[in-house]
């Protein structure tokens, strides 16, 4: 059982990490994850537990007893107070930059007055932090930037340096508030980019058109859709034509016309004219609810980077806070000096030993990636995948509406002896009446006339080989070589590329059709922009002939072609080309999404193309292409490989700055003014750092 909670009001990353381990000790939870940046928690049970969302808030409020804990599909981003908090902050800092000169140009040092001034404002800046520290240590919970810097500011008052103290906090409080911008504007953009979802419906009542929320509407019911309005429901026009901008769905600012018995996705926008649509599906199940739901929890499935930091930043304080402890105990005993020297090089320790920049960060920047790719028509499952793009090695196609259009088309008909083109494509046109084969329908589509099913009877269907029916007592055969040869037909083989269709007509060989199925326009530019981006290798797995398969396999110069494939053996080869993939690399496969669902499973990442309001698609892979355009592969690589470029900068910038101004620490050269920026500063710049993805 899954349940979905809102956390309202979280805003501290180290305390979203420590919730999230928390939870997952209770008895029969089976896996959870803290989304900081939509505020989602997700979690995963066995079903035992009674009230999950009781449990829910113990953990929650233990740590943030301000958050409010809701059970809604509905994130509202409560705006904090960000006017009376920033006019707090002016204030205390008028009043330290008084006080301050005050006690170093009008008073001396022992002057109580300042010091009691310095108290009011320390506590004015640190109140907060002091409680929560306060309750934390109550509850066994150390480490977290609460104590770090309460314990950093309360020594520098006991070693005589309250000046420094004061600006601290002003400081870490100043760094906190210019954060907390940051990181809202980045969830912002990341809303806007998926600013998607219609906000209302319009319906017809007492003869008045009036806006409902979509939620209200049912499958059948009618709304109407003006110009300019996004189309909030899936269904079909019953009245009207116009011009869709899908944008929103595919990335493409292609306008699609569209009329009456059309059916139109969610999300959608109306161009011209004023269109009346019936639904086919609920607001919950619709195209677009669909897409945010996909790209809001992507978040939950976390790449191996953002993994890997979350358990190392858990043991990466506490080792600093260690290390400080050592600092104040060991150099005075053995390399004498001033206690208070070292206690004050102890407590920058403390206080630049902070994660925050890296627990923030870097699954602002996964979400940022998912967020800019999901813009252009690209939905990418989760951070894991979007990690595993960026290191793909081997690329696998399938070839029927992936690499080809999907669509046959009759390129050359072939008659034999005594039979004309147009009686060979009537005689193979009567044999393929009754089959939905997509060669059947290129047969009949090409003859484009009626054909009259009264004179026929003992239709087959021969399995692998082709169909058999009698029309006005003769028997006509129509398939494959085989077919002719099991009948005695001596047929006339045909050399030319494409699936033939050998036709006979009362065991007289009639001639051969040749049907072939068209390249994309932009295979061979996507293979190549591919091979550009350091894909080493492109293979072909089909059910089609090897012929067809290596006349294709030439004209993209793919790296290996395999044919004749039946849906287990293409399982079996992806097992086989896993192990062909570089160390570290992985391996794609990219499919239809409904019949190659193995595939997709089996490949480190499945991805479907031309997935556009396909639910089996959507289902299925781990990346959606939105469109039928082969270059989005391309494209979500390099997404990809930003987001990891991003996500590494602000590691190496987070650890290389922190560890800068450790070494500065330990030999005395920095102060806890410059230990500030190293904490709550990087924080800062890794969050600007990550919302360059946002934008590219």
């Amino acid at each position: 059982m899954i349940k979905e909670f809102i956390l309202q009001g979280l805003k501290c990353a180290s305390c979203a990490m420590k919730m999230e381990v928390a939870i997952k000790k209770v008895p029969d939870v089976l896996n959870v994850s803290i989304n900081l940046i939509n505020s989602k928690l997700r979690i995963e049970t066995n079903g035992k537990i009674a009230d999950i969302k009781e449990v829910v808030e113990k953990i929650v409020h233990s740590y943030e007893p301000e958050v409010l804990v809701q059970e809604t599909n509905y994130i509202s981003h409560s705006v904090v107070k960000k006017t009376k908090l920033l006019w707090m902050l002016l204030g205390a800092a008028i009043f330290f930059v008084a006080i301050t000169f005050e006690y170093f140009f009008i008073f001396d040092s022992s002057d109580y007055i300042a010091l009691v001034l310095f108290g009011i404002s320390y506590l004015l800046l640190g109140g907060k932090v002091l409680l929560k520290m306060i309750r934390n240590v109550i509850k066994g919970r150390i480490f977290d930037e609460n104590f770090l810097m309460g314990v950093a500011t309360i020594g520098a008052i006991l070693i005589g340096k309250p000046a420094e103290a004061v600006t601290v906090m002003l400081f870490y409080q100043i760094g906190e508030f210019l954060q907390g911008m940051a990181v809202a504007k980045s969830k912002k953009r990341i809303s806007d980019l998926m600013d998607i979802r219609p906000d209302y419906a319009n319906i017809i009542k007492d003869g008045n058109i009036i806006a409902v929320n979509p939620n209200e509407l049912k499958i059948g019911d009618i709304f109407i859709v003006r110009p300019g309005e996004k189309i909030p429901l899936d269904g079909i026009i019953i009245e009207g034509e116009s011009m869709l901008n899908t944008s929103a769905l595919t990335g493409e600012s292609v306008f699609r016309k569209v009329a009456v018995s059309d059916q139109v996705l969610s999300g959608c926008i109306n161009q011209n004219g004023a269109l009346k649509i019936q639904a086919t599906q609920a607001f919950k199940d619709s195209t677009v609810s669909k897409i945010l739901d996909l790209v809001e929890n992507a978040a939950h499935k976390k790449a191996p980077t953002e993994t890997f930091i979350t358990k190392f930043a858990r043991y990466y304080t506490p080792i600093f806070v260690g290390f400080s402890i050592l600092m104040m105990i060991v150099p005075p005993l053995i390399f004498g000096g001033e206690w208070s020297d070292w206690i004050s090089r102890a407590l920058i320790f403390l206080v630049i030993s902070c994660p925050c920049a890296l627990v923030v960060s870097i699954p602002l920047g996964f979400f940022g990636g998912i967020g800019g790719a999901s813009k252009k028509g690209i939905l990418i499952k989760g951070g894991n995948y979007l990690e595993a793009l960026a290191n793909l090695d081997i690329i696998v196609f399938d070839k029927t509406g992936t690499l080809t259009k999907g669509e046959f088309k009759i390129t050359t008909i072939k008659p034999a002896n005594n039979f004309n083109e147009g009686e060979l494509l009537k005689i193979a046109a009567t044999a393929e009446v009754f089959s939905k084969h997509p060669i059947a329908v290129s047969i009949l589509k090409e003859y484009d006339k009626e054909i009259s099913k009264e004179n026929l009877r003992d239709y087959q269907e021969i399995a692998g080989h082709g169909v058999s029916v009698i029309a006005d007592g003769k028997r006509i055969l129509a398939g494959n070589e085989k077919l002719m040869r099991i009948n005695g037909i001596n047929a006339i083989v045909s050399n030319e590329s494409g699936t033939k269709v050998y036709i006979a007509l009362g065991n007289v060989f009639a001639g051969c059709i040749v049907i072939s199925d068209e390249l994309k326009k932009d295979s061979l530019e996507a293979i190549n922009n591919l091979r550009n981006l350091d894909v080493r290798k492109a293979i072909m797995l089909t059910g089609d002939v090897k012929e067809i398969a290596d006349d294709i396999g030439k004209q993209l110069k793919l790296d290996e072609v395999y044919a004749s494939l039946l849906p287990q053996d293409k399982v079996k080869l992806v097992e086989i080309l896993n192990e062909q993939k570089r160390k570290k690399k992985s391996l794609a496969f990219v499919g239809d999404g409904i019949n190659d669902a193995p595939v997709l499973a089996m490949a480190d990442i499945g991805i479907a193309m031309g997935a556009l309001g396909s639910d089996a698609a959507i289902e299925a892979a781990d990346v959606v292409l939105m469109n039928d355009e082969l270059n989005k592969l391309a494209e979500a690589v390099k997404i990809a490989r930003f987001t990891k470029r991003i996500v590494w900068q602000n590691i190496v910038m987070s650890l290389g700055i922190k560890l800068l101004f450790l070494v500065l620490a330990t030999f005395g050269v920095s102060s806890l003014w410059e230990a500030i920026f190293a904490d709550v500063g990087v924080s800062l710049l890794a969050v600007l750092n990550s919302m360059r993805i946002i934008k590219k």
